[in-house]
């Protein structure tokens, strides 16, 4: 079965142009999907495998207390799995096919209050060509929404001054133009000037964001500063990249913008992945309208 594996990593990869931790996801996934059909139930070939087996294995699951979230994940990795299998004729049928996930709680995406991410933007430090990168950083993440991925992968080539926006690569390959405003817009030709100059020792010529190696910065190293500056500004919450663009979709539609619109910054494909933000504001717009309409209380 390894070597099904293997041809479908490069699959993934050269044809379906997965990102490389999605790539790692999906290949983890299915490596411990087939070790659990050969321990088990002894199956070595594809074709020897039943719906029943794909069943077997999300009970096992189940029964090591994975998330649900997690289960459905690596089914979703087993399903493309069975789809490739199927397209290179190593089996007859789609054995997947008919396998539901199980059933997801939708949990409603926890934001920042505006006063909350101002406290953090407001008090950023400037003194170093480090802190001036990370304060650069949190002004782009909450200016546009990207995905901390997509930050740390931007390369100066990406960026529009000029033009005020940036162009970001997003899951799949999937392009899109995204503004940037006017406070970001300064804040990044500062660093550019001032602190990739003197981070750039190695002269690299794509990455935008580097470390103090004079390399790419890694996602979690941002995460990790985020996480602890958010602390020490007195911010109680649980801090995540993550957050600030959830926060960021929130504030756009608290003020007015369409839902299209929000969809097409943050790169979702679907508009039911960005119809979630629309129920977090039940409060907000609960408050708009005691305010503005003018028999919403008794005088």
């Amino acid at each position: 079965m390894k070597r099904y594996i293997n041809q479908f990593k490069y699959y993934l990869r050269s044809e379906r142009f997965y990102s490389h931790n999605t790539l790692e996801s999906y290949i983890n996934d299915c490596k411990l999907y087939i070790n659990y059909l050969g321990n088990t139930h002894n199956i070595a070939d594809p074709r020897g495998i039943k719906k029943t087996h794909i069943q077997s294995f999300i009970r096992n699951e189940k029964r090591k207390n994975s998330k649900t979230s997690t289960i459905s994940r690596k089914l979703s990795a087993i399903k493309t799995f069975h789809k490739y299998l199927l397209l290179e004729k190593y089996v007859n049928e789609d054995v997947s096919k008919t396998v539901e996930a199980p059933k997801l709680e939708k949990k409603l995406p926890s934001v920042l209050s505006f006063q909350e991410v101002e406290i953090i933007l407001d008090n950023l430090p400037e003194e170093t060509i480090i802190d001036i990168r990370n304060k650069t950083m949190v002004e782009l993440l909450y200016a546009t929404g990207i995905r901390v991925s997509e930050l740390v992968n931007l390369d100066v080539a990406d960026i529009h001054l000029n033009m005020g926006f940036i162009h970001v690569k997003g899951k799949g390959n999937k392009e899109r133009i995204v503004p940037i405003g006017e406070i970001a817009e300064t804040v990044l030709r500062k660093y550019i000037i001032e602190s990739r100059t003197v981070l750039n020792k190695k002269n690299v010529q794509g990455a935008l964001f580097l470390n103090y190696q004079g390399n790419r910065i890694s996602r979690q190293s941002f995460w990790k500063f985020l996480k602890k500056y958010a602390k020490e500004v007195g911010i109680e919450k649980d801090i995540s990249p993550h957050k600030l663009r959830h926060s960021f979709a929130t504030h756009l539609l608290e003020n007015g913008v369409d839902l299209r619109v929000v969809q097409e910054l943050l790169g979702h494909e679907d508009i039911s992945t960005t119809q979630i933000y629309t129920h977090i504001n039940k409060s907000h717009l609960q408050s708009v309208y005691e305010k503005a309409h003018p028999r919403a209380k008794k005088e």
